[in-house]
């Protein structure tokens, strides 16, 4: 099982590579030059983002404010090489109330391919677990939370009829009866 902890790290930041509608979303966490980056889901980072502003306002005045935000403003890109460790399934959020801090894992769970035959359990490899665990303090979640929601909201803009993405070429909008949009 590969384990990187982040306790807590000097840079955590979602961020993407690739144009718009072909964008690969990534989870990355730096703590000197120790640097990890794992893949997922972009429907999986607005939900944490969403999530964590939540906990952060149900906490008030613990859990900082847009001014301790500010400090942990980040919009320079992903630290270079972006080399992916694992595509996350799961992602887990807490809040330690005795350290005031913000408890976030990206895990790959053990799952057989897709395409592996159930009945021959021997020729199925599992690929091994892998976790990435960080500890922020509630300014630096904030301000990840933020940068996280700005850059789903920088996608493609959304269909006014359907709310499907528009490509830059329109699309086939099933609210306008297979017109193009």
């Amino acid at each position: 099982m590969s384990v990187f902890e982040f306790d807590p790290p000097e840079r955590f930041v979602a961020g993407t590579v690739g144009p718009p509608g072909q964008r690969t979303f990534f989870l990355q966490a730096r703590a000197g030059r120790r640097l990890v980056s794992v893949s997922c889901e972009k429907e999986q980072l607005g939900i944490l983002a969403d999530r964590l502003l939540d906990i952060l306002d149900e906490r008030g005045g613990a859990a900082g404010g847009d001014a301790a935000a500010a400090a942990y403003s980040d919009d320079a890109p992903l630290d270079t090489p972006i080399e992916d460790e694992f595509r996350v399934t799961t992602l887990s959020l807490g809040w330690d109330p005795d350290r005031n801090v913000v408890l976030i894992e990206a895990l790959r769970d053990a799952e057989p391919p897709a395409d592996a035959d159930p009945e021959d359990e021997d020729a199925i490899e599992l690929p091994p677990l892998g976790v990435v665990r960080v500890t922020l303090p509630p300014a630096q979640a904030r301000a990840f939370a933020r940068r996280t929601r700005a850059l789903i909201s920088a996608g493609r803009p959304p269909c006014p009829f359907c709310g499907g993405p528009l490509d830059p070429t329109g699309h086939v909008c099933p609210r306008a009866n297979g017109y193009r949009r």
